[in-house]
C-alpha cells in the first residue's frame, strides 16, 4: 500500500533562546494513520506537534530552522494563513479545557469565529461533533448546561468535539489521557482509531501501552533528537536502536 505524507519535516532545529529543543528531527507523517511519540519526559515530543500548528510561535524567544511541510506547502512561510494552519491542525491537551460556557457554545464558538452565522448550519455541525466524538447520546438533552459539569472523561471528549467542529485534516494530542480514569481512556483511545478514518492523528504518550494500542507507527525521541521510527510493531517487538529497546524495557525513562 502507497502510504501518502501529511506531514513532512526535514532537518527542523528548534531553540528556546540559545537552548537547543530539538536537533534536525527528519520524519514523514502519514495521512489516515496514528503516529505516538514516545519518549521520556523534556525530549522535544509536546515541542515537536506544537511545531505543527505554530503554538510555539507564542513564545518570543522561540526559533525554528529547517523545513516543515503540510500536503507539500511549508508552514512557516510568512505568507502561511497562521489562523487558518490552526484551523486545520487542531490540538487537544492533557487537561480537559472547555470554556466556561454551555456545551452548544463550546462547540459553536470555532465555527462563528470564523464566521458562520447560519444558525441551522451550525446546530448541524453541532451534532455532527458530538457523534464523531461519542458524545451526543450522553448530552443532548443538556445542551445548555454549562460544560464544565460534565465529567472529565466527558469534557476531554468535548474538547474533541470542538476541535472537530470546525473540520480539522489533522489532530494533535498532548498526552489527552493523562487526568483520566482506565474507562475514559479506554472511551478515548477507541475514538482515536474511529477518527483516523478521517483524519491524520499524533498522539505524544508516556503511556507506552496506549502507542502499542492505538498507533500505527512510532516516533523514539529522546534529548531533542528522533532516535528510531517505524511502524509500531516493529518498534515494540524489533526495535533496530539499543536506545529504544532500553527504553521499552525500563531501563530509563
Amino acid at each position: 500500500m502507497d502510504l501518502e505524507v501529511k506531514i513532512r519535516s526535514r532537518n527542523i532545529d528548534f531553540y528556546y533562546g540559545k537552548t537547543q529543543a530539538l536537533k534536525k528531527i527528519n520524519l514523514d507523517i502519514y495521512s489516515n494513520m496514528v503516529t505516538a511519540l514516545i519518549g521520556p519526559s523534556g525530549c522535544g515530543k509536546s515541542t515537536f506537534i506544537r511545531l505543527l500548528n505554530r503554538m510555539n510561535d507564542l513564545i518570543a524567544s522561540a526559533r525554528v530552522e529547517g523545513n516543515l511541510m503540510i500536503d507539500g506547502v511549508e508552514i512557516n512561510d510568512p505568507k502561511t494563513d497562521v489562523v487558518d494552519l490552526r484551523r486545520r491542525v487542531g490540538m487537544v491537551f492533557q487537561k480537559p479545557n472547555p470554556f466556561p460556557k454551555s456545551i452548544y457554545e463550546n462547540l459553536a464558538y470555532g465555527l462563528v469565529i470564523n464566521g458562520i452565522k447560519d444558525k441551522k448550519f451550525i446546530e448541524m455541525r453541532v451534532r455532527e461533533s458530538l457523534e464523531k466524538s461519542a458524545l451526543y447520546d450522553e448530552v443532548k438533552d443538556r445542551l445548555h448546561d454549562n460544560a464544565l459539569m460534565l465529567s472529565g472523561g466527558q469534557q476531554q471528549r468535548l474538547c474533541i468535539a470542538r476541535c472537530l467542529a470546525v473540520e480539522p485534516e489533522i489532530i494533535l494530542f498532548d498526552e489527552p489521557c493523562a487526568s483520566l480514569d482506565p474507562i475514559s481512556t479506554r472511551k478515548i483511545e477507541e475514538l482515536i482509531l474511529e477518527l483516523k478514518k478521517e483524519y491524520t492523528i499524533v498522539i505524544v504518550t508516556h503511556n507506552m501501552q496506549q502507542a502499542a494500542r492505538v498507533s500505527d507507527y512510532t516516533a523514539f525521541m529522546y534529548i531533542g533528537e528522533l532516535i528510531e521510527f517505524d511502524l509500531t510493531e516493529k518498534i515494540f517487538t524489533v526495535p533496530k536502536e539499543k536506545l529504544t529497546e532500553e527504553y521499552l524495557s525500563g531501563k530509563f525513562g
